[in-house]
């Protein structure tokens, strides 16, 4: 079927009007033809419009970019993925003795490391951001067992940007640049806010509990020293390029080698079962989220900033490739829930795995659940209230003042799964309590995070 811009561009219209989304651009691949449609606004203080050649920024997607580079360094012989991280970050250490002498790239790239995931610190603009920041992830905990769990890990992406700039000798902007940006001709994308205001850039919004709509978040983006987790900005049709050069088994379009194929299939090998299916995926490959709609194998990652959000999804078997970028609102997440489950059902017949939905009689007892799920960053509070369970989300971060606490109902679909209904989300969003190693974790949001 030949992709149909008109089309998909009625679809993202009206799709962000019920969502109530401010802007947004999506880009679709599929044998050789390639669509790219934009919506609503940049910014709603100036009102520009939001066009298929806007910035955006990629938030986590950047991960699957760093994944790229780091086995790139495998490719050349600098990198064994087994090997600990010690041997070639010698001054790299956490608080566990233990986890510091053997954690590995490969646990770093799957999440897997145990290492808390989520301390965002600003370390300065200067080239040692990085250093720096790796200097401070000595006060970090294991908070789930090494190798044993999938829980989401930005701090272990920054620190393999500091892998493979120190492997490099160079900044890890500069490394991701020469060795991916420029090879795939992509010229507006980058990671610095100075180099965003030289095209087009979104900003981030965000709906404050009892406000009439979206305003602009407080800042732009976060800090230099969460680059390699998550700060490239670019367009939805620059994200495309990622999975083609991995569909084209690690060749550049102008057939420059950037990736061996075995790397490229490495990438696409299961490291992980995720506990939470829903969210992301079912599996971790090293880099990609892995997961399947309907009998297509699924290969992608999402991204989440200030306000922001991206999505990007390959399906090899039909060559299509699917790249959103979202600049917030009051249901950026059910939004692109709705045109990723159009897309597939009209193009391949399968979409992704829907959410769970709250069943009666399903009776809970509350001491499963109640208490403090906490991590570096982050608090999870669940208590029973006359209405029944719910949770109290709250930053303790230094981006704590950049979102409010969020405090939502629980609902249950299993006594294993229950449901948060998070406040201007059109979504009942699936939490997932299970018992392992001898503790209760609570899954959510790609975090596992055992009570206190």
């Amino acid at each position: 079927m030949a992709l149909d811009p008109a089309h998909w561009q009625e679809r993202v219209d009206a799709l962000a009007d019920k969502h109530g989304v401010v802007g947004a651009t999506l880009a679709l691949a599929q044998a050789g033809e390639t669509v790219a449609v934009a919506t609503g606004v940049l910014n709603v203080r100036t009102g520009q419009p939001a066009t298929p050649d806007s910035l955006f920024q990629a938030g986590s997607i950047t991960k699957v970019w760093t994944a790229t580079l780091v086995m790139q360094l495998v490719d050349d012989g600098l990198l064994d993925l087994d090997a600990p991280v010690v041997t070639y970050l010698p001054g790299f250490r956490v608080q566990d003795e233990r986890l510091t002498a053997t954690v590995t790239t490969r646990q770093l790239l799957s999440h897997t490391s145990g290492i808390d995931g989520d301390l965002f610190l600003d370390t300065g603009r200067g080239d040692d951001a990085l250093p720096k920041y790796v200097e401070a992830m000595a006060d970090l905990t294991e908070t789930v067992p090494q190798g044993q769990l999938m829980s989401y890990c930005n701090s272990g992406y920054s620190l393999l940007g500091h892998l493979v700039a120190t492997l490099r000798d160079a900044t890890f902007e500069q490394v991701l640049r020469e060795r991916l940006l420029q090879p795939l001709g992509l010229t507006s994308a980058g990671m610095l806010p100075e180099e965003a205001l030289l095209f087009g850039a979104a900003t981030g919004h965000l709906v404050p509990p009892g406000a009439d709509g979206p305003i602009v978040t407080p800042q732009w983006g976060i800090f230099r020293s969460a680059g390699p987790a998550g700060l490239l900005h670019c367009t939805a049709t620059d994200l495309l390029a990622l999975g083609r050069l991995h569909l084209d088994g690690g060749l550049a379009p102008d057939g420059t080698r950037l990736l061996s194929q075995e790397s490229v299939d490495a990438m696409l090998v299961p490291q992980v079962e995720c506990p939470n299916p829903w969210q992301l995926g079912n599996h971790w490959g090293l880099g990609w989220i892995l997961s399947s709609w309907g009998a297509h194998q699924v290969f992608g990652h999402d991204g989440a900033t200030l306000g922001q959000g991206a999505f990007y999804r390959v399906l090899p078997g039909a060559d299509l490739h699917i790249a959103m970028m979202v600049n917030g609102g009051r249901a950026a997440a059910a939004f692109a829930i709705a045109v990723l489950t159009e897309i597939g059902e009209e193009l391949v017949g399968a979409g992704p795995l829907p959410y769970p939905e709250p069943s009666d009689g399903v009776v809970l007892d509350p001491a499963r659940y109640v208490g403090s799920y906490s991590r570096e960053g982050v608090e999870h509070l669940v208590e029973q209230t006359d209405g029944g369970l719910q949770v109290t989300i709250t930053n303790t971060g230094p981006l704590a003042g950049a979102q409010p606490p969020t405090v939502a109902a629980l609902v249950a679909h299993d006594e294993r799964v229950l449901l948060v209904k998070l406040p201007n989300v059109d979504l009942l969003v699936p939490a997932v309590f299970f018992d392992h190693d001898g503790g209760r974790y609570l899954h959510f949001g790609a975090r596992a995070t055992r009570r206190s």
